[in-house]
């Protein structure tokens, strides 16, 4: 595993950690334009943390987040991904985000949430 693009402090990550001391479960909602690979990969293989990403996809860095990439053991179906091509509008994004959210809300309902607006785009 190496270190890319603005997640290789992984400070996201280090304040998710604090916040599952208080919190049995954590949204991770990442709506920038690349893929939030290094939190995801932090957290795949757990139920704690549930990562949500919006993002670019094909031939873009980091040419992570397939939505087969659902998360692994414990953290099956915990990783939730959404690959975006050029051209998104605001409405089909919206109706894209939308009825994933209130699902995930629904079904998680996570003590907290964390989410990440760009820093990297």
């Amino acid at each position: 595993c190496e270190a890319s693009g603005f997640c290789y402090i992984n400070d996201i990550v280090l304040a998710i950690l604090e916040l599952l001391k208080v919190h049995a479960r954590v949204l991770y909602i990442d709506i920038d334009v690349h893929h939030g690979d290094g939190v995801e990969e932090a957290f795949y293989c757990t139920d704690r943390v549930m990562t949500f990403s919006l993002h670019k996809y094909g031939d873009f860095f980091p040419g992570t987040g397939h939505s087969t990439d659902v998360g692994a053991k414990e953290g099956t179906g915990f990783s939730v991904n959404a690959p975006l091509t050029s051209g998104m509008t605001d409405d089909a994004y919206q109706q894209l985000f939308q009825p994933i959210m209130t699902k995930i809300m629904q079904v998680y309902q996570p003590g907290a949430i964390v989410l990440q607006c760009g820093a990297d785009s």
